[in-house]
């Protein structure tokens, strides 16, 4: 007797042509995701940034409380040798070897007291037991926690130092936008501090400054100046472009004090946070001076 086969047990198989239609329909679902949840993603990193300069301009009250005033921001030590103010803040808050600053610090390049006899921050490992106990008691802070505090040293950062004066082993506190540089190391970039000085009024870019004294303005551009003039780490140094916060960017310099101008104030030009200071990020791009740039202020891009 013949077989009968059940209709309803047979297989249908998909065709070529309706692979096709669902294999374009999950790409385009894909294509439509994918940038959806980059912003996501991208959003969640700036709210991790705003919360790090929150973080840090804590940290910055609390080193006022103890020393009666926010640290300098200025671009020269005392001896005249480069110590911006990405550098200087990271000693405030956590001293040149993250172990806290050093109660008799003036903030020199090189770690040394004001006679330039001792090292506020020797290496603790050729001390005695005493002398480290006392070094470590005359310290204080850190006011950031190391382990979070995103601390990095220039030679980690930038490639080639020799254009500058920096210590290539001088800490800068970096954002959180991780990016791998042309040292094979992934790290952010430094978050610029600039402090404000009160004995002043102005913020006018058409003032002649120099990296002592801003003449005249609140905020002095120059304090990171040589900072930014290393250029992008990411970039070969054959191929460097300028930041455009950088006086060697294209009008760098105004650009600074438009984008840190208070636009509550109309009827003379005021910066935000006029009697404290200022923090930058460079922001997801990790160049100073662009509409992503985060700041420890409501940051309205001019270009």
């Amino acid at each position: 007797m013949k077989s009968v086969a059940n209709p309803a047990r047979k297989r249908k198989a998909f065709t070529i042509v309706e692979l096709l239609t669902v294999m374009s329909i999950i790409v385009i679902l894909i294509g439509l995701l994918v940038p959806a949840l980059n912003k996501v993603k991208r959003f969640a990193t700036d709210v991790k940034q705003r919360a790090q300069l929150h973080s840090i301009s804590t940290a910055i009250e609390l080193f006022s409380n103890e020393f009666e005033g926010y640290p300098d921001s200025s671009a020269l030590d005392p001896q005249d040798q480069p110590y911006c103010g990405a550098m200087r803040l990271c000693e405030a808050l956590m001293g040149q070897d993250l172990l806290g600053v050093h109660a008799n610090t003036v903030f020199r390049a090189d770690g040394l007291d004001a006679s330039g006899n001792s090292n506020l921050y020797p290496v603790m490992s050729g001390l005695t037991s005493q002398e480290r106990e006392d070094n470590l008691k005359a310290r204080k802070g850190p006011y950031l926690q190391p382990e979070n505090a995103n601390a990095n040293r220039l030679e980690d950062i930038y490639e080639d130092l020799s254009s500058s004066s920096f210590l290539p082993q001088t800490f800068v506190l970096c954002d959180v936008y991780g990016r791998k540089t042309a040292t094979g190391l992934k790290t952010g970039m430094p978050i610029l501090y600039y402090k404000a000085n009160t004995a002043y009024s102005q913020h006018d870019p058409t003032i002649t400054m120099s990296p002592e004294d801003s003449s005249g303005n609140i905020y002095n551009y120059l304090d990171n100046e040589t900072l930014l003039l290393l250029g992008k780490p990411w970039e070969s140094q054959t191929n460097q472009t300028p930041h455009k916060l950088s006086q060697a960017g294209d009008d760098g310099v105004e650009r600074f004090y438009k984008n840190t101008q208070s636009d509550k104030i109309v009827t003379t030009p005021r910066p935000f946070n006029a009697d404290k200071f200022i923090l930058i990020s460079a922001g997801y791009d990790g160049e100073y001076g662009t509409a992503d740039d985060i700041c420890n202020f409501d940051w309205k891009y001019v270009d």
